[in-house]
């Protein structure tokens, strides 16, 4: 059962700007690199459906965080079909994203009020997600459907649209920078938050410091 309602998730991801989006099959290291993010100052935080038995990690990362991280609202990603929404939703998902749209996960989220953040690669890809109760699209992989002057050319003629850029996103003053300026209302960002070297020699603080420096400069940048 999620912990948070439809309008406490978006705002907190609008409010943020940043979204982390991380794997590891191994749930005590996923509770160290969320809890890290979470000292970090992030309130958002996307899992991944990515490998065997990703649900069986999920439900003990989500009890962890209900208890360890009492503000943080934990989301799944990489959700291709309603039947694997349903189930990440029964075990406490509070957001579903997925790397394409697929308006029955709609049905399913929204019958939950659970928000749903589908991938979408093109102005009526957008358009479609809108129309089937999508209030933040992701526009993925961000990087090859045209950075940032794709979400200032989108947001031209549709200027209510909330756009989430995953893909070729960096903690970089200049990247970040680029996002923001062109309208981007948050950029979902994975393995540049979590340096291989860091996780694998457990330096959490290193993790911290990089989601602070991050949400630092989205803050400084942002629009609106």
């Amino acid at each position: 059962m999620a912990r948070f309602n439809k309008i406490q998730t978006l705002e907190a991801i609008l409010r943020t700007g940043m979204v982390p989006v991380y794997y590891h099959p191994d749930a005590a290291i996923a509770r160290q690199v969320v809890k890290a993010c979470y000292e970090g100052g992030v309130r958002v935080f996307e899992f991944t459906n990515r490998g065997d038995f990703a649900q069986e990690v999920f439900g003990e990362l989500s009890k962890f965080v209900a208890r360890e991280c009492p503000e943080l609202i934990l989301g799944v990603g990489s959700v291709v079909d309603p039947a694997t929404a349903a189930l990440y939703i029964q075990l406490g998902a509070n957001f579903v994203v997925g790397p394409l749209f697929n308006p029955e996960i709609a049905r399913v989220c929204n019958r939950r009020l659970i928000p749903y953040v589908p991938g979408c690669g093109s102005v009526s890809e957008i358009g479609f997600a809108q129309e089937a109760g999508c209030d933040l699209c992701k526009i993925f992989p961000a990087g090859n459907v045209g950075g940032p002057s794709f979400v200032k050319n989108i947001k031209a003629p549709m200027p209510w649209s909330l756009i989430m850029a995953t893909g070729a996103v960096e903690p970089t003053e200049e990247n970040l920078a680029a996002w923001m300026k062109a309208g981007t209302a948050c950029v979902g960002m994975g393995s540049k938050l979590f340096p291989k070297e860091a996780v694998e020699r457990g330096d959490w603080q290193a993790i911290s410091d990089l989601c602070r420096h991050a949400l630092d400069i989205i803050q400084k940048h942002k629009i609106g």
